[in-house]
């Protein structure tokens, strides 16, 4: 089974363009039908090494969804995070910035939704905004927007070294071209059009200013602690499959293992043994009267 990680991994310090990553790439299959068995089988890992993290509480996951618009990051938190409990899960969307956001520094928004130990994050979207969106629309000087990736590297090693999480960061890679069929998608199916906006089009216009300041940004803020991966995403199933494989083969190898009871089981078997054999029979039991009444029938009682 081929490793995403080492395909798809965008090296630290690399001088890689997007042009190198291809986005209709797919390995060695041919369609979603023919992937879907390993869809299936890694989600159903990602379910179960999920439920280890959680028990355990030693470790936290956070995962980083960036892309141009149609991407595909709202198709992965549904298709492929929901193969976890939602229970221990947490989507976190970063639109602009609030009037209170922006007299803070620009990770004071970000740092209460990371994951606690135990937990998942998705950022849809994130803190990556601040050196992209702010970048290409000239929201703040270069020499604010440069010294972010350093700001940002230290936050993410903080996480990774001080709150035992792990970092995973997906950049979603579709072609000019395959963003204009979905863009044609979302007017001709009524189910969609909730999601067109102007600022689709608007955005599009900034294509090879996004696609610079993407390469910058996988440049210097991919890390050993905190990597990122350029998933193919012109093939939705690709991006289901290459994205779940890589978290499940991050999560395996934590090493992570359900924790041991700190009850007494002996104890605990020897209640429910009894009350097996007073369900069964309610005359073998061991109560006392006593216990039948420790919680009074308050109602009619006088104050």
């Amino acid at each position: 089974m081929t490793d995403y990680r080492k395909k798809l991994g965008f090296e630290p310090d690399s001088n890689a363009k997007l042009r190198d990553f291809d986005p209709a790439y797919h390995g060695k299959h041919e369609s979603h039908k023919d992937a879907l068995p390993e869809i299936e089988a890694a989600l159903r890992k990602m379910d179960e090494l999920q439920y280890v993290m959680y028990a355990e509480k030693k470790h936290s996951l956070l995962i980083v969804l960036q892309g141009l618009d149609a991407g595909g990051k709202d198709g992965v938190v549904r298709h492929v995070i929901t193969g976890m409990n939602p229970a221990g899960c947490r989507v976190v969307g970063f639109k602009q910035p609030t009037v209170e956001e922006l007299e803070h520094d620009f990770l004071w928004r970000v740092h209460p939704h990371v994951p606690a130990k135990g937990d998942v994050g998705i950022f849809n979207r994130s803190h990556y905004e601040d050196v992209l969106v702010a970048r290409v629309h000239d929201l703040v000087p270069k020499n604010v927007w440069s010294g972010r990736y350093d700001l940002i590297n230290d936050f993410e090693k903080l996480l990774v070294k001080q709150n035992g999480t792990t970092i995973l960061k997906f950049f979603l890679y579709i072609s000019k071209k395959e963003q204009l069929k979905r863009f044609k998608q979302r007017l001709d199916d009524p189910a969609r059009q909730w999601k067109i906006s102007n600022s689709n089009y608007k955005e599009r216009e900034y294509w090879d200013d996004y696609i610079e300041a993407f390469e910058d940004m996988l440049r210097k803020t991919s890390t050993k602690h905190a990597p990122w991966y350029v998933i193919p995403s012109n093939h939705k199933w690709f991006r289901n499959l290459a994205i779940s494989q890589i978290i499940v083969r991050t999560l395996d190898e934590l090493g992570m293992s359900t924790p041991k009871p700190t009850i007494d089981m002996a104890e605990i078997r020897r209640e429910y043994h009894e009350a097996e054999e007073e369900e069964a029979d309610p005359k073998t039991s061991k109560r006392s009267p006593a216990d039948e009444t420790d919680v009074p029938c308050l109602i009619g009682a006088k104050p």
